[in-house]
């Protein structure tokens, strides 16, 4: 694959992902770096032997890094993830090695929780549905039909009450929705959203739509299985716009096909979730065979021009900060020295 690389002497800087050119230019002060220009990803092996010789790496959402695959990169001392989450990359590794780990902290939050409200209102509106009718030409005026469901007067509920959750709480409550959550580690005060904390089964029973916003972890991961499922309320629209495998896929496509699910919204799949053993490699089939129940966008959460441009040039500074010697501001451990 062709590499864009800039014209600059010092440590080797490997950027995964097609980025902006201003920021190979920046990062160009610091070293020598390679940029993929194209939209897909390295293949693994190109990819390792990049990482191998590199100081410094920029990695995104489709990598995925352990420790075997960190003994391959004797020289790194920082990856910088331009990205919030980082389970797909074995920080304790880091860690040990004396590799510092960076993230973007917060530059995601809002647009992914306006791709979420955006999500749930086209899918419980039927916008797709009638997009298609208006193309196959057999529209010819109104008719009594595609009914489906508003946010107003009805219940949302918001596992995952973090930023993100957050963030999606305080514009659903523009819409005069009544509006609960489940995050046993969040310290959300009541008043602050007007969110009401619930225990995860009262939500699932109670909620009209509800939003999954959470993080990945050993205790998320398919935490909406057939169990839960069994306890939402019939009729309930789903979206996530955490992470693929904080649900079933199956299950899911399963809740579709009996009706307990009025519809599924997804930004996020299972198959992408790289560092997890046993993932599927594709989405459910019978998932994406209900077309008129489910509404997926290619994980465009963050995908706002400027907000992407932020996200990659506050990776960038990070590593700059620890190419220079210095404590990248954002990042998520204390590297043993090495």
């Amino acid at each position: 694959m062709n590499t864009t690389r800039a014209a600059s002497d010092g440590p080797a800087i490997f950027v995964t992902n097609r980025v902006f050119p201003e920021v190979v230019s920046f990062l160009g002060k610091f070293g020598r770096v390679v940029s993929n220009p194209v939209s897909e990803p390295f293949p693994r092996e190109e990819f390792l032997e990049y990482a191998s010789g590199a100081s410094a790496l920029m990695v995104f959402m489709n990598d995925w890094l352990d420790g075997a695959a960190l003994d391959r990169c004797p020289k790194l001392r920082i990856i910088a993830a331009a990205l919030k989450g980082c389970d797909n990359f074995d920080v304790a590794a880091c860690t040990s090695r004396g590799i510092w780990f960076t993230i973007v902290p917060d530059l995601l939050t809002i647009p992914t929780a306006e791709l979420a409200i955006a999500l749930a209102l086209a899918l419980s509106r039927k916008v797709l549905e009638g997009d298609r009718l208006i193309r196959s030409g057999a529209f010819a005026g109104w008719r009594p039909a595609l009914y489906g469901s508003g946010f107003h007067g009805h219940t949302a509920g918001i596992i995952g009450m973090g930023n993100l959750g957050r963030a999606i709480a305080k514009r659903l409550a523009a819409f005069e929705m009544k509006i609960l959550y489940f995050d046993s580690a969040a310290s959300l005060r009541p008043e602050e959203l007007r969110a009401t904390p619930v225990g995860l089964g009262e939500l699932l029973a109670s909620s009209d739509f509800v939003f999954l916003a959470m993080p990945l972890s050993p205790e998320t991961r398919h935490l909406i299985d057939a169990t839960a499922l069994n306890w939402i309320r019939a009729g309930t629209f789903l979206i996530n716009v955490g992470r693929g495998s904080v649900v079933d896929e199956s299950a899911i496509a399963t809740a579709l096909q009996s009706g307990r699910l009025a519809g599924y919204a997804a930004d996020v799949f299972e198959m992408e979730d790289w560092a997890l053993s046993g993932r599927p490699k594709s989405i459910h089939p019978a998932l994406l065979a209900q077309s008129d129940r489910t509404l997926f966008t290619p994980h465009l959460g963050s995908a706002v021009a400027s907000v992407r441009y932020e996200v990659e040039m506050c990776a960038a500074r990070n590593i700059a900060e620890a190419l220079s010697g210095r404590r990248p501001p954002d990042a998520v451990n204390d590297p043993i020295a090495r």
